[in-house]
């Protein structure tokens, strides 16, 4: 089965920790990972440079993002199709692609999400509502990441807990803030035949430098959907005729 190895990574403006602006930090940061798909947000115009573009270029990926414009992109190195930007309100966003690995499609969905409680939960409902993960024609396997930006339980995660799956995190889960990361805010939830074989935090010094937030790596597989049926062991040895 084919499995790709997916990012998920708040590069903040390529603004560092330490206030420097430096996209080269960034794109250094995901080589050093090697990912296949990227999911960045709160990507922007640094010194009226499009950076899009410069980290596609250097990592050997294409970019993938809505027409409309929005903080939210995907650089691949799997064509993406369906891409899509969905306003959740008051600022938060997702953004939406398909990808095939093995011939089995995958839905992905890059959030952003705020950190005040009743704008969380509202955001929240509306990822999980009729034009999302609520809507009936999205029948694939999902893998939905990004800055979900709670602290330690925050308003709307019974509901997401309720709803998909957890994906296995590393021991040490925090990703938030880099300098010394105590909050897993940067995470995943998996829904259908997909599972995350392998997961981890780059915590390096050019990590922790790079963004406020540090990039979590998934080596994701989707699972053959297909059951059998158990049939009871034969009882005779030798084959048998069938009646009339």
């Amino acid at each position: 089965m084919t499995t790709a190895r997916i990012m998920t990574y708040n590069i903040q403006d390529c603004r560092g920790s330490d206030g420097w602006i430096n996209p080269d930090r960034i794109l250094n940061v995901i080589a050093d990972t090697a990912p296949d798909i990227v999911a960045l947000q709160e990507f922007g115009a640094t010194h009226q440079l499009d950076i899009l573009p410069y980290l596609a270029e250097r990592l050997g990926l294409d970019v993938y993002r809505d027409a409309g414009g929005g903080t939210l992109a995907y650089l691949s190195f799997f064509p993406l199709k369906a891409v899509q930007k969905f306003d959740l309100g008051y600022g938060g966003q997702c953004l939406r692609a398909d990808v095939e690995l093995g011939g089995k499609r995958m839905h992905l969905l890059n959030v952003c999400l705020d950190s005040f409680p009743r704008l969380r939960i509202h955001q929240i409902a509306n990822l999980l509502g009729p034009d999302l993960l609520g809507n009936p024609s999205l029948v694939c396997p999902a893998l939905i990441m990004g800055d979900f930006a709670d602290y330690v339980w925050g308003a709307g995660n019974l509901e997401l807990a309720s709803t998909l799956r957890r994906t296995r995190r590393p021991l040490w889960r925090g990703t938030y803030p880099a300098r010394f990361p105590i909050f897993g805010r940067d995470r995943a939830y998996l829904r259908g035949a997909v599972r995350v074989l392998e997961a981890s935090i780059n915590h390096s010094f050019l990590a922790r430098q790079a963004s406020s937030h540090l990039p979590l790596t998934m080596t994701v597989q989707v699972t053959d959907t297909r059951r059998s049926v158990r049939l009871k062991p034969l009882t005779g040895t030798r084959m048998e005729a069938a009646p009339g």
